[in-house]
Protein backbone atom coordinates (compact mmCIF):
# COMPACT_ATOMS: atom_id res chain seq x y z
CA UNK A 1 0.00 0.00 0.00
CA UNK A 2 1.06 3.32 -1.11
CA UNK A 3 2.44 5.36 2.40
CA UNK A 4 0.82 8.95 3.09
CA UNK A 5 3.52 11.46 4.54
CA UNK A 6 1.38 14.02 5.86
CA UNK A 7 3.64 16.81 6.39
CA UNK A 8 2.38 19.67 9.67
CA UNK A 9 0.43 18.62 12.06
CA UNK A 10 -1.14 22.31 13.06
CA UNK A 11 -4.72 23.39 13.75
CA UNK A 12 -5.66 23.38 10.31
CA UNK A 13 -4.59 20.00 9.46
CA UNK A 14 -5.91 17.45 12.31
CA UNK A 15 -9.68 16.88 10.84
CA UNK A 16 -7.59 15.53 7.75
CA UNK A 17 -5.33 13.50 9.24
CA UNK A 18 -7.69 11.68 11.71
CA UNK A 19 -10.01 11.11 8.52
CA UNK A 20 -7.20 9.48 6.56
CA UNK A 21 -6.34 6.88 9.45
CA UNK A 22 -9.50 6.26 10.27
CA UNK A 23 -10.24 5.19 6.83
CA UNK A 24 -7.73 2.78 6.63
CA UNK A 25 -4.99 4.84 5.24
CA UNK A 26 -1.26 3.95 6.21
CA UNK A 27 -0.12 7.46 7.17
CA UNK A 28 3.68 8.86 8.42
CA UNK A 29 2.37 12.55 10.30
CA UNK A 30 5.59 14.31 10.15
CA UNK A 31 6.35 17.53 12.45
CA UNK A 32 9.10 19.23 13.74
CA UNK A 33 8.23 19.04 17.03
CA UNK A 34 7.05 15.33 17.79
CA UNK A 35 4.41 16.04 20.39
CA UNK A 36 2.37 18.27 18.03
CA UNK A 37 1.62 15.18 15.76
CA UNK A 38 1.27 13.02 18.68
CA UNK A 39 -1.56 15.49 19.60
CA UNK A 40 -3.38 15.42 16.27
CA UNK A 41 -3.72 11.35 16.58
CA UNK A 42 -3.91 11.01 20.11
CA UNK A 43 -7.24 8.22 20.26
CA UNK A 44 -6.38 7.06 16.84
CA UNK A 45 -5.72 3.09 16.20
CA UNK A 46 -3.81 1.99 12.37
CA UNK A 47 -1.23 1.96 10.68
CA UNK A 48 0.19 5.38 11.45
CA UNK A 49 3.66 6.35 12.73
CA UNK A 50 5.51 9.64 13.60
CA UNK A 51 8.41 11.36 12.76
CA UNK A 52 10.05 14.53 13.53
CA UNK A 53 10.14 16.55 10.25
CA UNK A 54 12.94 17.37 8.07
CA UNK A 55 13.52 17.71 4.43
CA UNK A 56 16.59 15.56 4.66
CA UNK A 57 14.70 13.08 6.51
CA UNK A 58 11.43 12.93 4.10
CA UNK A 59 14.11 12.60 0.64
CA UNK A 60 15.56 8.88 2.99
CA UNK A 61 11.71 7.87 3.99
CA UNK A 62 9.83 8.47 0.26
CA UNK A 63 9.22 5.63 -1.86
CA UNK A 64 7.65 5.10 -5.48
CA UNK A 65 4.29 5.37 -5.34
CA UNK A 66 4.04 7.09 -2.32
CA UNK A 67 2.11 10.38 -1.87
CA UNK A 68 3.65 13.55 0.03
CA UNK A 69 0.86 16.52 1.52
CA UNK A 70 2.60 19.50 2.34
CA UNK A 71 0.85 21.35 4.53
CA UNK A 72 4.23 23.71 5.42
CA UNK A 73 4.59 27.06 4.80
CA UNK A 74 4.71 27.90 1.13
CA UNK A 75 8.64 28.65 0.88
CA UNK A 76 8.43 24.29 1.24
CA UNK A 77 6.17 23.21 -1.45
CA UNK A 78 8.19 23.43 -4.54
CA UNK A 79 10.91 21.72 -2.87
CA UNK A 80 8.76 18.94 -1.47
CA UNK A 81 7.18 18.67 -5.12
CA UNK A 82 10.40 18.15 -6.64
CA UNK A 83 11.05 15.64 -4.14
CA UNK A 84 8.29 13.69 -5.23
CA UNK A 85 9.39 13.58 -8.59
CA UNK A 86 12.41 12.63 -8.00
CA UNK A 87 11.16 9.52 -5.94
CA UNK A 88 8.41 8.53 -8.18
CA UNK A 89 5.91 9.79 -5.53
CA UNK A 90 2.68 12.14 -5.69
CA UNK A 91 2.05 15.38 -4.39
CA UNK A 92 -0.98 17.07 -2.47
CA UNK A 93 -1.09 20.86 -1.31
CA UNK A 94 -3.96 23.47 -0.33
CA UNK A 95 -1.92 26.06 -1.35
CA UNK A 96 -2.18 28.50 -4.02
CA UNK A 97 -0.11 27.18 -7.62
CA UNK A 98 2.89 29.08 -8.02
CA UNK A 99 4.84 29.75 -11.19
CA UNK A 100 7.83 27.48 -9.61
CA UNK A 101 5.20 24.49 -9.16
CA UNK A 102 3.62 25.18 -12.61
CA UNK A 103 7.02 24.83 -13.85
CA UNK A 104 6.96 20.79 -12.77
CA UNK A 105 3.96 20.17 -14.65
CA UNK A 106 5.81 18.50 -18.24
CA UNK A 107 8.38 16.41 -15.91
CA UNK A 108 5.21 15.28 -13.95
CA UNK A 109 3.55 14.46 -16.67
CA UNK A 110 6.39 12.71 -17.95
CA UNK A 111 6.87 10.59 -15.13
CA UNK A 112 2.87 9.79 -14.93
CA UNK A 113 2.76 11.42 -11.38
CA UNK A 114 0.15 13.63 -9.86
CA UNK A 115 0.67 17.17 -8.39
CA UNK A 116 -2.52 18.19 -7.00
CA UNK A 117 -3.01 21.75 -5.85
CA UNK A 118 -5.55 24.54 -4.53
CA UNK A 119 -7.43 21.51 -2.79
CA UNK A 120 -8.46 23.71 0.43
CA UNK A 121 -10.91 25.89 1.50
CA UNK A 122 -9.98 29.19 -0.50
CA UNK A 123 -8.60 27.79 -2.82
CA UNK A 124 -10.36 24.93 -2.94
CA UNK A 125 -14.24 24.37 -1.74
CA UNK A 126 -14.68 27.83 -3.63
CA UNK A 127 -13.29 26.40 -7.21
CA UNK A 128 -15.84 23.03 -6.89
CA UNK A 129 -18.24 25.67 -6.15
CA UNK A 130 -17.84 27.68 -9.39
CA UNK A 131 -17.75 24.56 -11.71
CA UNK A 132 -20.76 23.50 -10.82
CA UNK A 133 -22.53 26.68 -10.92
CA UNK A 134 -20.82 27.25 -14.59
CA UNK A 135 -21.57 23.64 -15.43
CA UNK A 136 -25.25 24.28 -14.24
CA UNK A 137 -25.49 27.56 -16.33
CA UNK A 138 -24.05 26.15 -19.69
CA UNK A 139 -26.32 23.61 -19.79
CA UNK A 140 -29.44 26.00 -19.00
CA UNK A 141 -31.58 27.75 -21.40
CA UNK A 142 -30.06 31.16 -20.01
CA UNK A 143 -27.08 30.55 -21.68
CA UNK A 144 -25.58 32.60 -24.13
CA UNK A 145 -22.01 33.90 -24.36
CA UNK A 146 -23.27 37.16 -25.36
CA UNK A 147 -25.06 37.78 -22.21
CA UNK A 148 -23.66 40.66 -19.59
CA UNK A 149 -21.80 37.92 -16.84
CA UNK A 150 -21.32 38.81 -13.29
CA UNK A 151 -18.94 36.65 -11.49
CA UNK A 152 -18.20 36.62 -7.19
CA UNK A 153 -16.59 34.17 -4.76
CA UNK A 154 -16.52 35.68 -1.19
CA UNK A 155 -14.76 33.67 1.61
CA UNK A 156 -14.00 35.11 4.94
CA UNK A 157 -12.72 33.47 8.43
CA UNK A 158 -14.44 34.38 11.17
CA UNK A 159 -15.80 34.59 14.54
CA UNK A 160 -18.88 32.78 15.84
CA UNK A 161 -19.84 36.22 17.48
CA UNK A 162 -18.52 39.77 16.36
CA UNK A 163 -16.48 41.43 18.69
CA UNK A 164 -15.83 45.36 18.55
CA UNK A 165 -12.83 44.42 16.51
CA UNK A 166 -14.95 42.66 13.77
CA UNK A 167 -11.99 39.67 13.84
CA UNK A 168 -10.91 37.18 15.85
CA UNK A 169 -7.50 34.61 14.97
CA UNK A 170 -7.89 31.59 14.86
CA UNK A 171 -3.95 31.27 14.31
CA UNK A 172 -0.97 34.05 13.86
CA UNK A 173 -2.55 37.28 12.50
CA UNK A 174 1.03 37.80 10.14
CA UNK A 175 -0.26 35.94 7.30
CA UNK A 176 -3.85 38.12 7.23
CA UNK A 177 -1.54 41.65 7.88
CA UNK A 178 1.14 40.61 5.11
CA UNK A 179 -1.98 40.10 2.43
CA UNK A 180 -3.75 43.74 3.38
CA UNK A 181 -0.21 44.79 1.69
CA UNK A 182 -0.98 42.99 -1.71
CA UNK A 183 -2.42 44.63 -4.64
CA UNK A 184 -5.06 42.81 -6.58
CA UNK A 185 -6.65 42.96 -9.51
CA UNK A 186 -10.14 42.01 -10.81
CA UNK A 187 -12.97 42.75 -13.68
CA UNK A 188 -15.57 45.25 -13.01
CA UNK A 189 -17.90 47.02 -15.47
CA UNK A 190 -16.22 45.12 -18.26
CA UNK A 191 -12.69 46.71 -17.39
CA UNK A 192 -9.04 45.53 -15.32
CA UNK A 193 -9.77 46.71 -11.51
CA UNK A 194 -6.35 47.13 -9.89
CA UNK A 195 -6.49 47.81 -6.39
CA UNK A 196 -3.18 48.57 -4.49
CA UNK A 197 -4.67 48.00 -0.92
CA UNK A 198 -7.61 46.43 0.17
CA UNK A 199 -9.10 48.91 2.14
CA UNK A 200 -9.77 51.06 -0.96
CA UNK A 201 -12.27 48.89 -2.23
CA UNK A 202 -13.98 47.13 0.79
CA UNK A 203 -17.92 47.29 -0.33
CA UNK A 204 -21.12 45.89 1.41
CA UNK A 205 -21.97 42.20 0.52
CA UNK A 206 -25.19 40.62 1.45
CA UNK A 207 -25.79 37.20 1.61
CA UNK A 208 -29.13 34.85 1.98
CA UNK A 209 -28.15 32.54 4.62
CA UNK A 210 -30.10 29.41 6.51
CA UNK A 211 -30.08 31.78 9.55
CA UNK A 212 -31.66 34.42 7.23
CA UNK A 213 -29.87 37.47 5.41
CA UNK A 214 -26.67 38.94 6.84
CA UNK A 215 -24.72 42.18 5.39
CA UNK A 216 -20.89 41.75 5.67
CA UNK A 217 -18.48 43.90 3.84
CA UNK A 218 -15.77 42.31 1.10
CA UNK A 219 -12.83 43.34 -1.27
CA UNK A 220 -10.76 41.55 -4.26
CA UNK A 221 -7.91 39.63 -3.21
CA UNK A 222 -5.13 38.41 -5.60
CA UNK A 223 -5.15 38.13 -9.36
CA UNK A 224 -8.55 37.12 -10.26
CA UNK A 225 -7.64 36.93 -13.75
CA UNK A 226 -6.50 33.20 -14.29
CA UNK A 227 -9.07 32.19 -13.29
CA UNK A 228 -11.64 33.68 -15.38
CA UNK A 229 -10.29 30.48 -18.12
CA UNK A 230 -9.74 27.90 -15.37
CA UNK A 231 -13.36 28.19 -14.60
CA UNK A 232 -14.72 28.06 -18.57
CA UNK A 233 -15.10 31.80 -19.52
CA UNK A 234 -14.14 32.09 -22.88
CA UNK A 235 -12.41 35.00 -24.20
CA UNK A 236 -15.44 35.72 -26.89
CA UNK A 237 -17.68 35.68 -23.36
CA UNK A 238 -19.30 39.51 -22.88
CA UNK A 239 -17.83 39.42 -18.98
CA UNK A 240 -18.43 42.65 -17.10
CA UNK A 241 -17.38 41.16 -13.49
CA UNK A 242 -15.38 38.55 -12.58
CA UNK A 243 -13.90 39.32 -8.86
CA UNK A 244 -12.08 36.67 -6.20
CA UNK A 245 -11.84 37.92 -2.63
CA UNK A 246 -11.93 38.00 1.22
CA UNK A 247 -15.20 38.67 3.25
CA UNK A 248 -15.13 40.00 6.67
CA UNK A 249 -18.42 41.28 9.28
CA UNK A 250 -19.78 44.43 8.80
CA UNK A 251 -18.07 47.31 10.66
CA UNK A 252 -14.53 45.51 10.10
CA UNK A 253 -13.00 48.32 7.58
CA UNK A 254 -13.59 51.07 9.96
CA UNK A 255 -12.55 49.24 13.21
CA UNK A 256 -9.51 48.37 11.17
CA UNK A 257 -8.91 51.99 10.06
CA UNK A 258 -6.18 52.83 12.59
CA UNK A 259 -4.35 49.05 11.75
CA UNK A 260 -4.54 50.34 7.81
CA UNK A 261 -3.28 53.84 8.14
CA UNK A 262 -0.35 52.08 9.62
CA UNK A 263 0.52 49.44 7.45
CA UNK A 264 0.34 51.60 4.94
CA UNK A 265 3.70 53.22 6.38
CA UNK A 266 5.43 50.36 6.95
CA UNK A 267 8.40 49.60 4.43
CA UNK A 268 11.50 47.32 3.64
CA UNK A 269 13.28 45.33 6.89
CA UNK A 270 12.21 47.87 9.51
CA UNK A 271 8.51 47.39 8.37
CA UNK A 272 8.46 44.23 8.47
CA UNK A 273 9.73 44.00 12.19
CA UNK A 274 6.97 46.19 12.94
CA UNK A 275 4.36 44.15 11.31
CA UNK A 276 5.18 41.04 13.43
CA UNK A 277 5.34 42.93 16.84
CA UNK A 278 1.70 44.53 15.48
CA UNK A 279 1.14 40.55 14.58
CA UNK A 280 1.92 39.40 18.53
CA UNK A 281 -0.10 42.12 19.87
CA UNK A 282 -3.05 40.90 17.84
CA UNK A 283 -2.71 37.34 18.75
CA UNK A 284 -2.87 38.91 22.65
CA UNK A 285 -5.92 40.86 22.13
CA UNK A 286 -8.17 38.91 19.50
CA UNK A 287 -6.73 35.19 19.88
CA UNK A 288 -9.67 32.44 19.69
CA UNK A 289 -9.84 30.90 23.21
CA UNK A 290 -10.64 27.84 24.47
CA UNK A 291 -14.39 27.38 24.57
CA UNK A 292 -14.96 30.12 21.32
CA UNK A 293 -15.68 28.77 18.12
CA UNK A 294 -15.04 29.95 14.78
CA UNK A 295 -17.04 30.67 11.95
CA UNK A 296 -16.33 30.45 7.93
CA UNK A 297 -18.90 32.05 5.31
CA UNK A 298 -18.06 31.47 1.25
CA UNK A 299 -20.49 32.72 -1.13
CA UNK A 300 -19.99 31.91 -4.75
CA UNK A 301 -22.34 34.29 -7.59
CA UNK A 302 -22.48 33.54 -11.08
CA UNK A 303 -25.25 36.00 -12.91
CA UNK A 304 -26.39 36.72 -16.27
CA UNK A 305 -28.23 39.16 -18.36
CA UNK A 306 -29.86 39.73 -21.71
CA UNK A 307 -31.19 43.14 -22.58
CA UNK A 308 -31.17 44.32 -19.16
CA UNK A 309 -32.86 41.76 -17.44
CA UNK A 310 -31.81 38.40 -15.72
CA UNK A 311 -31.97 35.24 -17.17
CA UNK A 312 -29.41 32.78 -14.27
CA UNK A 313 -29.29 34.26 -11.30
CA UNK A 314 -27.97 31.40 -8.35
CA UNK A 315 -24.85 31.85 -5.82
CA UNK A 316 -23.50 28.58 -4.13
CA UNK A 317 -23.67 29.29 -0.10
CA UNK A 318 -21.55 27.80 3.01
CA UNK A 319 -21.90 28.90 6.44
CA UNK A 320 -19.91 26.64 8.91
CA UNK A 321 -19.42 26.80 12.37
CA UNK A 322 -16.29 25.54 14.76
CA UNK A 323 -17.16 22.84 17.46
CA UNK A 324 -15.15 21.72 20.80
CA UNK A 325 -13.33 19.09 18.35
CA UNK A 326 -12.09 21.31 15.59
CA UNK A 327 -12.22 24.78 14.21
CA UNK A 328 -14.71 25.11 10.80
CA UNK A 329 -11.53 26.62 9.31
CA UNK A 330 -9.44 23.39 10.14
CA UNK A 331 -12.45 20.75 9.03
CA UNK A 332 -12.49 22.91 5.66
CA UNK A 333 -8.98 23.51 4.89
CA UNK A 334 -8.19 19.56 5.65
CA UNK A 335 -10.95 17.52 4.57
CA UNK A 336 -11.04 18.39 0.85
CA UNK A 337 -6.90 17.85 1.03
CA UNK A 338 -7.66 14.31 2.38
CA UNK A 339 -10.32 13.73 -0.36
CA UNK A 340 -7.96 14.68 -2.81
CA UNK A 341 -5.42 12.84 -1.42
CA UNK A 342 -7.68 9.40 -1.64
CA UNK A 343 -8.58 10.45 -5.51
CA UNK A 344 -4.54 10.59 -6.24
CA UNK A 345 -4.26 7.03 -4.98
CA UNK A 346 -6.94 6.02 -7.23
CA UNK A 347 -6.19 7.58 -10.40
CA UNK A 348 -8.81 9.98 -10.59
CA UNK A 349 -6.76 12.80 -11.05
CA UNK A 350 -4.84 13.36 -14.17
CA UNK A 351 -0.88 13.43 -13.78
CA UNK A 352 0.42 16.90 -13.90
CA UNK A 353 0.33 20.22 -11.97
CA UNK A 354 -3.44 21.02 -11.46
CA UNK A 355 -6.03 22.77 -8.96
CA UNK A 356 -9.26 21.33 -7.72
CA UNK A 357 -10.94 18.87 -9.91
CA UNK A 358 -12.91 20.71 -12.81
CA UNK A 359 -14.49 17.64 -13.67
CA UNK A 360 -17.71 18.55 -12.52
CA UNK A 361 -18.81 14.93 -11.37
CA UNK A 362 -16.18 15.01 -9.00
CA UNK A 363 -16.46 18.05 -7.90
CA UNK A 364 -20.07 17.29 -6.56
CA UNK A 365 -19.02 14.42 -5.33
CA UNK A 366 -16.48 16.32 -2.85
CA UNK A 367 -19.38 18.52 -2.33
CA UNK A 368 -21.84 16.03 -1.61
CA UNK A 369 -19.55 14.39 1.08
CA UNK A 370 -18.79 17.84 2.40
CA UNK A 371 -22.42 18.03 3.15
CA UNK A 372 -22.83 14.32 4.47
CA UNK A 373 -19.91 14.96 6.68
CA UNK A 374 -22.18 17.98 8.16
CA UNK A 375 -21.35 20.90 6.90
CA UNK A 376 -24.04 23.48 5.58
CA UNK A 377 -24.11 24.37 1.61
CA UNK A 378 -26.57 25.12 -0.86
CA UNK A 379 -27.52 26.21 -4.00
CA UNK A 380 -30.00 29.15 -4.14
CA UNK A 381 -31.72 30.40 -6.90
CA UNK A 382 -32.71 34.10 -7.00
CA UNK A 383 -34.93 33.93 -9.92
CA UNK A 384 -36.83 30.64 -8.67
Amino acid sequence: MARIHWLGAGLSTVPGIRRLIERGQSVTVWNRTVEKAQDATKGLSGDFDIKAFSLEALESDLKKGDLAVSMLPGDFHVAVAQMCLNAGANFVSSSYIAPEMRALDAVAKEKGLTLVNEVGLDPGIDHLMAHVLMDDYKNSPAFAKGNAHYFRSYCGGLSEKPNDFCYKFSWAPLGVLKALRSPSKSLRDGNVYDVNRPWDAVESYEIDLEKGSETFEVYPNRDSYPFMDEYGFGKDWNVQQFVRGTLRYGGWSTAWSDLFREIETLEGEAGDKRLAEISADLWDKYALVEGEHDRVVLSVDLWAERNGEQVYNKSYVMDAYGDDNHTAMARLVSTPVSYAVEAVLKGEIAPGVSAAPSDVTVAKKWLEDLQVAGEKMAIVDRLA
